[in-house]
C-alpha cells in the first residue's frame, strides 16, 4: 500500500471513529424524559414541515427508534461501540504498517503515538464536547444512524454476542440492579432548572415537596390527639349536630368510655339524614361508621395510597401501646404535597407570625422541621416532632407562662400554656433577647 493511500485510509478511519463517538455520547447522554419531549415536538411540526416544503418528512421517522434505544442503551450501541474500536485499531495498524515499510519501526512508533494524541483531542474530547453542548440535535441524528447500523444483520448479530460475553463477565449483582436515582440528585436537578428558569419557584417547591413526602411518618402529619375533638357515643343525634356545626368537621370521631376507645367516625351527612328523619333523640352510636385504624410509624405516602384504594378520607392513629396518638385525613396528607388547604371555615391560628421588634411568634405544635426552614437553622434533633416537645426536652418539666429557655443560640420565651400543653411560643433573634414576652 502507497503511503499516500495509506494515509488517507487513516484519515478516513479517524473521521468515521470521531462521528460514531458523537453518536455515542448523543444516546448515551440524553434524558428518557427528554428525549420523549423531542419525539413529541418532531411529530407536531411534521404536517407543517411536510406542508411548506413538500418533501417526506424525516424527523419523526428518525426519532421513532429513539424511546426503544434508551431501554437498553449499552446493547443498542454495540454496533456504534464495536465500529469505533475497530475504525481506531484499524487506523492505528495501517499507519503502523505503512510507516514501517518507509521508514522502519521506530518511526511506526513515533507515528502511532502522535495518532494516539491528535486521535484523542479529534475523536474523543472534541466530538464529545460538541455532542453535550448540542444534545437535543445530535440525538435524533444518532438514533439514525443506530437503526441503520443494526439493520446490517451480520455486524449487529456479532455485537450481539460480545455484548452479551461481557455481561457473564459481570458480578450477578450487577447484571440485575438497573440504575437509580437518589433523591439528592434529583433535587440537583430541580436547583438547576431553577437557576435557569426552566421552571418557576411554586414548581421547584412543588417538587421538594413531592419528594419530602415520602420520607414523612404518619406521627408528623397527624392531628394530635388533644386537638381531636371526639364526641360521645351517647349523645344524640341533635346533640352531635351541634357539636359538629361548631367543629366545622364533616366527619368526627365518636369515642366510647375515653379518647382510647374510638368506636367509629360520624358523618355530618349521616346526622343531617338522621335529622331529617326525625331521629334527633336517638344516640349516634348506630350512626357512626367503623374507623380505620393505623400505627404512628406508617409511612404517610403509602397511607394516602391506601385511601385512596380504600375510599376512607379519615384514620385513628395510634401509638405503640395501641392508644390513640391522634387521627390524620386525606386533606392533612395533601397539604403536605401542595401546601395548605383553607375553606371559607377555616379559623386556625397561623402556625408562626413575625413580631413587631424582631423574633417570630408560633404555635407550640408547630414541626421541628418547619422551623428549621423558616429559621435557616438547625435546631436538635430528638424523640419530639414540635416546638412544644423540643421546650418540655429542654427545660424537663411541664412550663409555665413566661418561662424560658435558650436552645441553639435562640431564646424561646412560652406565652401561653393551655392545660398542659404549650400553646404559643415567642422566638427571639438570637440568645442576648431578653425582653420579656407581653
Amino acid at each position: 500500500m502507497s503511503l499516500g493511500l495509506g494515509l488517507l485510509l487513516v484519515v478516513v478511519l479517524t473521521v468515521i471513529s470521531g462521528l460514531l463517538v458523537v453518536v455515542e455520547t448523543g444516546i448515551l447522554h440524553i434524558r428518557r424524559s427528554r428525549a420523549e419531549v423531542l419525539v413529541e415536538r418532531l411529530a407536531e411540526r411534521e404536517p407543517t414541515s411536510n406542508g411548506a416544503s413538500g418533501r417526506e418528512p424525516t424527523g419523526p421517522s428518525d426519532a421513532e427508534a429513539l424511546p426503544e434505544l434508551l431501554e437498553d442503551r449499552v446493547r443498542s450501541l454495540g454496533v456504534v461501540l464495536l465500529l469505533v474500536m475497530a475504525c481506531r485499531m484499524s487506523a492505528a495498524g495501517t499507519l503502523a504498517v505503512v510507516v514501517a515499510d518507509r521508514s522502519g519501526g521506530g518511526w511506526a512508533f513515533a507515528s502511532v503515538a502522535v495518532l494516539l494524541i491528535a486521535g484523542f483531542v479529534l475523536t474523543d474530547v472534541l466530538p464529545r464536547t460538541v455532542a453535550l453542548r448540542s444534545l437535543d440535535r445530535v440525538v435524533i441524528g444518532s438514533a439514525s444512524v443506530v437503526t441503520h447500523l443494526s439493520t446490517f444483520a451480520p455486524l449487529r448479530w456479532l455485537a450481539n454476542v460480545l455484548v452479551s460475553t461481557a455481561e457473564r463477565l459481570l458480578p450477578r449483582s450487577l447484571r440485575t440492579s438497573a440504575p437509580t436515582v437518589s433523591e439528592e440528585e434529583l433535587l440537583a436537578v430541580a436547583d438547576r432548572a431553577l437557576a435557569s428558569e426552566a421552571i418557576d419557584a411554586e414548581e421547584h417547591e412543588l417538587i421538594e415537596s413531592v419528594i419530602a413526602f415520602g420520607d414523612r411518618l404518619v406521627r408528623e402529619v397527624m392531628v394530635p390527639r388533644p386537638d381531636m375533638g371526639c364526641i360521645g357515643s351517647d349523645l344524640t343525634v341533635a346533640g352531635a349536630m351541634a357539636q359538629v356545626a361548631h367543629n366545622g368537621h364533616s366527619r368526627t370521631p365518636v369515642s366510647g368510655t375515653g379518647i382510647d376507645d374510638v368506636v367509629g367516625v360520624v358523618h355530618a351527612k349521616d346526622l343531617m339524614r338522621a335529622h331529617l328523619d326525625g331521629r334527633d333523640e336517638e344516640p349516634i352510636g348506630s350512626l357512626a361508621r367503623s374507623p380505620r385504624f393505623v400505627p404512628e410509624t406508617k409511612q404517610a405516602d403509602d397511607l394516602l395510597r391506601e385511601m385512596q384504594a380504600g375510599r376512607f378520607h379519615l384514620a385513628i392513629v395510634v401509638d405503640e401501646y395501641g392508644g390513640t396518638a391522634g387521627l390524620v385525613t386525606m386533606e392533612d396528607l395533601l397539604e403536605e404535597v401542595v401546601g395548605e388547604i383553607v375553606d371559607e371555615f377555616d379559623e386556625e391560628e397561623p402556625l408562626s407570625q413575625p413580631v413587631a421588634g424582631g423574633g417570630i411568634r408560633v404555635h407550640g405544635r408547630m414541626p421541628i422541621d418547619e422551623l428549621d426552614e423558616l429559621l435557616g437553622d438547625s435546631l436538635p434533633v430528638g424523640d419530639w416532632d414540635t416546638v412544644g416537645g423540643l421546650i418540655f426536652d429542654a427545660l424537663g418539666h411541664v412550663p409555665v407562662v413566661g418561662e424560658a429557655v435558650v436552645v441553639a443560640g435562640r431564646r424561646f420565651a412560652v406565652e401561653q400554656v393551655v392545660g398542659r400543653r404549650i400553646t404559643r411560643v415567642r422566638i427571639g433573634a438570637s440568645e442576648a433577647e431578653t425582653r420579656a414576652p407581653t
